[in-house]
């Protein structure tokens, strides 16, 4: 049985040590390289529309086709989907450690690939960096539920919220990388290489060393992964997947004596391997009754609100642009070159960055063990919905001049209540509810339902908010509903949210055996001591 399992009580028990902190450095690392890999896209299709789609004569500078730009942001999200289902469920099959590599040398090889992009043709180049960011979204895919897993079963159940948090709030410092690294290059090439705003000189206003820009800040996003690579390797298995999964609890008791530098007894050890040969009558499958009587609600929770949450968090994205011009972050296009755009727009998520996204993901490492994650998730969806209805009821008041910064002061507060909030608890809570066996498959798929929510946000809000009168919209979309309707479904998206919350269990303080009843005697009804939800 799996509460006898002492190397698991130790684990659960452990004073937080260095090796935590090494777990979270490592686990962490990835997630700074997914989000700079699949953000630093938006710091460069205004320079790709400027050099691959340029129309002469043309009062504006090029831009990416709508086509164009959707497919660009749509394969990564596509690869992510399909990496996040392959590589949660091979991290069940043949353990977490054996992969975790995987997916650190996919992101690396296919940043540097899409750097490298072939051909002079618009056609050509947008399509092989199609192909390679899939690629790229694959393997940052396969990162969601092997980290999130792998530092679940490592932590003990005092701090265990925390430090997956810390893993995901890595996101943060990615987004805030790619923003700095944008401005550090774009500042050395417009430094280098001077030339006049598009207005003045259309065709000089983009020097054939901007196809450099791009490529080097694309690039770049293969070095944290490259650099963590070696720590991947080094990293033992999981105990909680050595010793319940591939039912080995002396190797798992050898690898937490080595990582937690302590012994524990042999006494023990002996009283945790005979506990194994106790047939659990937990061994149960995804696609059963028992599944689904225990955990199904719970996987229909994790999988609803991250679903629900990335529809408005990624749908936020399309009134940055509005936002930045309104307020002078970003001026009109035609008053600057190229280069000069990608410094503006750099400086621009760089602010967005550090003043909201940042903050809220570490409020959440710092308070989830204080007050649970059922609470966090609560406030952050009821804020949430609060701050979208005052955008969307008073609209009009914001469009008017002087008025401007109330919204980008609403707007950062959303998106700080998402990052100190579902996004971050619907990330922790999956690693924590299912049984280790079924654990990072569970994640997979909730991650995956997250990133259909993205795609639901990301594009189909960009046909849903074009203004109603087609003339008014932009060139190559239909009419939609505007802006102020599409932020009162967007309202209406985090009040579901908020609702299915409450298919979801508070796992503050409990071990991972307690969450997945895998600690239950086989003897014991099917019905006793149920996990139900808050």
């Amino acid at each position: 049985m799996a509460g006898d399992m002492k190397v698991l009580n130790a684990l659960d028990s452990a004073k937080t040590q260095w090796y935590h902190f090494t777990a979270i450095i490592i686990a962490g690392m990835g997630f700074f390289t997914d989000a700079y890999d699949l953000f630093c896209i938006s710091l460069v299709t205004k320079l790709l529309g400027r050099i691959y789609y340029h129309v002469d004569g043309s009062s504006r500078p090029g831009s990416l086709p709508p086509n164009v730009s959707a497919a660009i942001n749509g394969v990564a999200f596509c690869g992510t989907i399909a990496g996040q289902l392959f590589f949660g469920w091979i991290g069940d099959k043949i353990g977490r450690k054996k992969v975790y590599g995987v997916t650190l040398m996919i992101m690396s090889i296919c940043s540097i690939a899409s750097g490298l992009s072939f051909g002079k043709e618009p056609k050509t180049v947008m399509a092989t960096l199609c192909f390679f960011r899939f690629w790229l979204g694959f393997g940052i895919g396969g990162d969601y539920p092997l980290s999130a897993t792998i530092m679940s079963e490592y932590a003990n159940k005092k701090t265990r919220g925390a430090f997956i948090a810390a893993v995901f709030a890595m996101q943060g410092f990615g987004i805030l990388g790619g923003g700095i690294f944008a401005i550090i290059i774009s500042a050395v090439f417009q430094a280098c290489f001077k030339a006049p705003a598009y207005q003045v000189d259309p065709l000089g206003s983009t020097v054939p060393q901007a196809d450099y820009v791009w490529r080097i800040i694309l690039m770049a996003g293969s070095l944290p992964a490259l650099v963590t690579y070696y720590w991947r390797m080094k990293m033992p298995e999981t105990a909680r997947y050595t010793a319940l999964v591939a039912k080995d609890v002396k190797q798992a008791t050898a690898d937490m004596e080595k990582v937690m530098q302590v012994d524990i007894e042999t006494e023990q050890k002996e009283l945790a391997v005979s506990s194994v040969a106790v047939k659990s009558g937990n061994e149960f499958g995804l696609f059963t009754k028992q599944f689904l009587t225990r955990h199904g609600l719970h996987l229909l929770g994790t999988a609803s609100t991250w679903f629900l949450l990335d529809i408005a968090y990624y749908s936020q994205n399309l009134f940055q642009k509005d936002i930045f011009s309104a307020i002078g972050w970003i001026p009109a296009a035609k008053t600057m070159n190229a280069i000069e755009e990608v410094y503006k727009i750099g400086r621009a998520q760089t602010l967005i960055a550090l003043c909201s996204i940042v903050p809220g993901y570490w409020f959440t490492v710092f308070l989830i063990d204080r007050i649970g994650r059922f609470t966090i998730q609560v406030i952050g969806f009821t804020m949430m919905t609060v701050f979208m209805f005052a955008l969307a009821i008073p609209y009009h008041h914001w469009t008017l001049p002087g008025n401007h910064i109330g919204f980008v002061v609403f707007y950062s507060l959303t998106f700080f209540f998402a990052n100190f909030g579902p996004n971050a608890t619907t990330f922790v809570v999956p690693a924590e509810i299912f049984p280790a066996r079924l654990r990072s498959t569970c994640h997979g798929i909730s991650a995956a339902c997250g990133k259909l929510g993205a795609m639901v946000g990301a594009f189909g809000f960009l046909y849903l908010a074009q203004p109603q009168d087609k003339t008014k919209a932009d060139a190559g979309y239909p009419a939609g509903i505007g802006v102020k309707n599409s932020l009162i479904v967007l309202g209406i998206v985090n009040l579901l949210g908020l609702f299915f919350t409450f298919l979801v269990p508070e796992s503050k303080g409990k071990s991972l055996e307690e969450m997945s009843r895998e600690n239950e005697d086989s003897a014991q009804p099917e019905n006793h001591n149920r996990t139900v939800p808050v």
